[in-house]
């Protein structure tokens, strides 16, 4: 999601209805790293010995510090931030491998027969890329947040950073004091996030074609710069 002239710059209220979608972008990343996490922190790679209920009851501080740096980043209103409990991704449910296959966006591709999507092997490939994928739309999901709602980047850009560290251990719940689902395996930080949106999200918007305003493509370039000298 990039910002177009529709939005109304830095009245740091965004209407509702504008402000829904960007929430709605937010939470359902989120939802991806935390489903992804409770996969990896089962340690099987088997989703039946998943539990987004389990995974999360130790880690309600973490939750609460993204939220709070949701809704100040974003400067979304109750109203808006309750979108998060009605879509569910916080609450316990199985994970099943449709909703891995989504968040990795079909780069693995669809066996057949279907069945094999649960087999550990794939599934743990789905993880890796979903999260990727699921911590860069995050980014892009939050840094558009913070300019449509007029947060400076010298402001936005460090409760940002903060949300990607809370959000890398959720992803790759090792860091978070639990034996790493995946030996050996270097995981992904705040850094590593940063420079993916960068490629993948950046260009498009800059680009001299694009339709995003020219305040707009300064506030992507300024959120760019502050968070690299951040992380």
């Amino acid at each position: 999601m990039a910002l177009t002239n529709s939005l109304a710059r830095g009245d740091g209220r965004v209407p509702v209805d504008r402000a829904e979608p960007m929430a709605r972008a937010v939470f359902a990343a989120f939802g991806g790293v935390v489903e992804i996490g409770a996969v990896r922190a089962a340690g099987t790679w088997v989703l039946a010995d998943a539990s987004v209920g389990d995974f999360l009851a130790p880690r309600q501080g973490d939750l609460r510090c993204l939220m709070e740096g949701v809704r100040a980043v974003g400067r979304f209103s109750d109203e808006v931030m309750a979108i998060a409990d009605e879509l569910g991704y916080f609450a316990e449910h199985a994970v099943p491998a449709a909703s891995l296959l989504l968040w990795s966006e079909g780069v693995t591709g669809i066996p057949q027969p279907l069945e094999q999507l649960e087999e550990p092997a794939l599934v743990r490939r789905m993880c890796r890329i979903g999260a990727d994928l699921q911590l860069t739309r995050l980014l892009q999901a939050l840094v558009t947040a913070a300019l449509a709602a007029g947060t400076e980047p010298g402001e936005g850009a460090t409760g940002i950073a903060e949300i990607l560290r809370v959000a890398c251990g959720l992803a790759e719940p090792g860091r978070a004091g639990i034996a790493l689902a995946e030996p050996g395996r270097a995981g992904i930080a705040p850094v590593d996030v940063h420079r993916m949106w960068r490629v993948a999200h950046l260009p498009g918007i800059l680009r001299p074609a694009s339709d995003a305003p020219e305040w707009g493509k300064a506030g992507y370039r300024a959120y760019d710069a502050e968070l690299e000298r951040l992380l």
